[in-house]
């Protein structure tokens, strides 16, 4: 009995001394300002003598941070976080018990691995992985689209067309607040107003822990969320002045917007509201000269006249957040808008003229015309996501999210061919329907383990399926009857379902100078084509599935000067759209028919990246990235000949393409209120391969040998004149590139924008100047040109829209910050 209590007792006495021994240490990362709750500071834990890492955290959405079962002991804490100073904490005494440090403010200023491109809060972080860039530091996008933003990210550039590119590719995904969205980025990019985005992540080498899609990598998009008890109510309002030069367009273009954000957030609950309205007209024209060739005989027929868009954007959003415990997270949200983009081409096409044979100027006839082609695209769209995240005791995480979308795309194009100078006289008018409706959904589930000693593990398994129709009716008006009757080579009806299965395996660790994370994904895709043409009685259904592993890794090492290198690879793969895939032809304008490659393969690519960065005094850094890229079934757009006066535009696989890179920024800061920042991308482009079509039941194979280095300069100068007034100029330039038959000409855009805030910066009025020109600059202007010898030739100049001037006016109705986020499109952006 007394060996029996004796034992007891120790036992009790045991619990005691762990209980004791280890136990929490908990603090709250607080804006010195504002007492803001700052969420993702890094909490650093060291012993006090010697200075040894222990382990480190970040604070959660309420600038909590905690270290579990901690022993007795000194203790010095290193707190950073984004845009501010660091802030050491020493000889901490820890006796065992619980303890809270309370709330720690930190000061606005500079920080580790931290490069100020604004005088303010804007900055650019480089982590293992990825660069994130403050998305508040480009005044020259406020009142505009997520667009705007990302354009004056280093390595990314928007051409004459719309056509944004990432390292010279447009193989790019798009992630909002981490979720994926399979759209094209152009289109998803000009939904998002830029006033609702906080932060952009460009990540080129991704892990496998994201989806494989994006042959250039991934732009991570978030939009700002809740941190705080309160109620922030924000209005966005924009005005256009009138356009300088009209282009001799049928209508002006016409400027303006408005977006409100209501977020309410009560302890456990967090209840974002938005709208907004955007109406954003583009003027323009286009001038052209194309000439064919067939049978000797050479029919030229140059081109000038209006090319104009008008895009007008309606959506609301809402979502709720329920956090019920530290270990638990809800959300539901629901998306759903209207959106148009109306592009306008009236051409006149004059003195085309014959001649025989091709090299001489023997003209047989003359005659002109003049065009109407109104292409109409529009989007009615809703969706909805759940997601749920649970924490277990031991640290590990488990996270879940479903999305579902419905958008029914459509827009009919009107394509009429009139006489000129009597446009009374109708000699073509032809009207073909896009309605396509596209059902999507995604699951996801993400387990995070408890640290390992070898580091962390993450592992994750991602559901996607996409069921896309369409029914394309081609009609052409019987100048006789008047009746518009059904064009069969043009007319089809088309399905694509895709389902996609994947898992992956994810493992990092940072252990003194060194960091690294490595994974694997598996995925599996099967692909179903259904295409029906006219005259086709029974349905044509082509399979294509793969199987395809995924490997990635990523390394850094931190020098004794404190430059970090970094060595990355990463496969990827770009999947097919139902557009790029479709064979049936569509009436793009008078000069242009368009089809796809019903036995389009996806793209596969290789990337491999070796970088070094170093950050010096006063906010001065430098970075360079030289980057390898390798594409098996490269997809381009190629021409052929469809008649004496129309072009046949395909997209198709033309063999091999390779990217030889090297990527440069650097962050310059003169003085205290001035700062610069700049970023070049030069690169060498070789494509390898050939374009085989079939005419007539003959096959013809085109080969394809390019080879070219072409570059893109993103300049960004800011001077702060005080803490309410600003000045920033941005140059977005785009060098000559080649393409799979010809080449693009320049691109540039030079912006002024001026930024002054009142009523302690409730208020803030933005001024800006677009596409800076004044008659002395080809600014927005760009040439494109493609051929084939003995066949075709065609050059294009579009000339868009010079200095625009706009103001925008925000809002904030109390202190606290913008902290709402909202889901968005998955699956139909890419579509439309």
């Amino acid at each position: 009995m007394k060996n029996h209590l004796k034992k007891s007792f120790l036992f009790v006495l045991f619990l005691c001394a762990n209980q004791a021994v280890f136990a929490q240490l908990t603090g709250t990362i607080l804006d010195k300002e504002d007492n803001t709750p700052l969420e993702y500071a890094t909490v650093a834990l060291y012993s006090q003598s010697p200075k040894t890492l222990i382990t480190g955290v970040v604070t959660n959405i309420n600038g909590v941070f905690s270290f579990d079962k901690l022993k007795s002991g000194t203790y010095l804490i290193e707190i950073s976080f984004i845009g501010y100073q660091p802030k050491k904490l020493e000889n901490i005494v820890f006796s065992g018990k619980e303890k809270n440090l309370g709330n720690l403010q930190l000061s606005l200023g500079n920080s580790l691995n931290e490069v100020v491109i604004k005088g303010e809060r804007a900055a650019v972080v480089s982590k293992i992985d990825k660069q994130v860039f403050d998305a508040t530091n480009f005044q020259n996008s406020q009142g505009g689209t997520a667009t705007d933003v990302i354009k004056n990210l280093p390595s990314v550039s928007v051409n004459g067309t719309g056509d944004i590119s990432l390292r010279g590719t447009t193989g790019f995904i798009i992630l909002l607040n981490g979720k994926p969205v399979q759209g094209n980025p152009a289109t998803i990019l000009s939904q998002l107003p830029a006033n609702s985005i906080d932060k952009v992540e460009v990540i080129t080498a991704p892990s496998a822990k994201y989806d494989p899609e994006g042959k250039a990598g991934i732009l991570n998009i978030f939009t700002k969320k809740g941190a705080l008890n309160g109620t922030f109510t924000q209005i966005n309002t924009r005005i256009g002045a009138p356009s300088i030069e009209g282009y001799n367009n049928s209508e002006s273009a016409k400027r303006y917007g408005i977006d409100a954000t209501y977020n309410y957030i009560k302890d456990k609950w967090n209840f974002s509201l938005g709208a907004s309205y955007q109406r954003n007209d583009i003027s323009g024209r286009r001038e052209g000269d194309v000439f064919t060739i067939i049978n000797d005989v050479k029919t030229s027929f140059p081109s000038d006249g209006e090319r104009s868009f008008d895009e007008e954007n309606y959506s609301g959003n809402i979502n709720l957040d329920y956090t019920p415990n530290k270990n638990n997270e809800f959300s539901v949200g629901f998306f759903a808008g209207k959106r148009s983009k109306d592009r306008r081409a009236n051409i006149l096409y004059f003195d085309n003229n014959a001649v025989e044979p091709a090299d001489s100027n023997n003209r047989l006839y003359t005659f002109q015309y003049f065009n109407e082609n109104l292409r109409i695209r529009t989007s009615d769209f809703a969706l909805g996501s759940f997601d749920y995240a649970h924490k277990f005791a031991d640290d590990s995480k488990l996270s879940t999210s479903f999305l579902y979308e419905y958008t029914l795309l459509g827009g009919p194009t009107t394509n009429r061919n009139l006489g000129f100078p009597d446009t009374s006289q109708i000699l073509q008018d032809e009207y073909n329907t896009n309605d396509n409706p596209l059902f999507g959904t995604l699951f996801r589930v993400d387990y995070e383990f408890a640290d390992f000693a070898f580091g962390k593990l993450e592992t994750g398994y991602q559901y996607r399926f996409l069921d896309h129709e369409g029914d394309f009716l081609y009609t052409r008006r019987n100048n006789t009857t008047g009746i518009f009757e059904t064009v069969p080579e043009f007319t089809s009806q088309i399905d694509l379902k895709r389902t996609l299965h994947s898992g992956y395996v994810n493992v990092s660790n940072k252990k003194e100078k060194w960091e690294y994370v490595a994974g694997l994904r598996l995925e599996k895709m099967d692909r179903e084509l259904t295409l029906q043409g006219a005259n086709q009685t029974t349905p044509e259904v082509i399979n294509y599935d793969y199987l395809q592993l995924f490997p990635s890794a990523t390394v850094t090492y931190t020098l004794e000067n404190k430059a970090i290198i970094k060595a990355a690879y990463s496969k990827r793969v770009q999947r097919t759209t139902t557009f790029k895939m479709n064979p049936f032809r569509e009436r793009e304008h008078s000069e242009t028919l368009e089809q796809g490659d019903k036995n389009l393969l996806p793209e596969f690519v290789d990337l491999v990246e070796i970088g070094i960065s170093k950050r010096y005094k006063k906010g001065n850094s430098v970075y360079a990235t030289a980057y390898f890229r390798n594409v098996k079934n490269l997809v381009n757009r190629v021409n052929k000949i469809f008649n004496d006066t129309i072009l046949d535009r395909i997209y198709t696989n033309v063999g091999t393409g390779r990217s030889l890179g090297l990527e440069l920024g650097a962050q310059l800061k003169p003085t205290e209120k001035w700062s610069n920042f700049i970023g070049v991308n030069i690169f060498n482009l070789d494509i390898n391969g050939a374009f085989t079509y079939e005419e007539n039941g003959t096959t013809f194979t085109e080969p394809i040998d390019n080879n070219s280095t072409q570059y893109s300069i993103n300049l960004n100068s800011t001077y702060q004149f005080n803490t309410t007034a600003s000045l920033q100029f941005t140059l977005n330039y785009l060098s000559e590139r080649v393409t799979a038959q010809g080449k693009d000409s320049r691109f540039y855009s030079p912006n002024l924008t001026f930024r002054k805030t009142f009523l302690e910066d409730r208020l803030a009025a933005t001024l800006q100047w677009q596409n800076i020109d004044m008659g002395l600059l080809s600014s927005n202007e760009q040439r494109i040109t493609t051929s084939q010898q003995g066949s075709f030739f065609t050059t294009t100049n579009y000339v868009y829209e010079v200095d625009m001037v706009s103001l925008n006016l925000s809002y904030n109705f109390n202190s606290n910050k913008n902290k709402s986020k909202f889901i968005k499109s998955e699956f139909g952006a890419k579509e439309f």
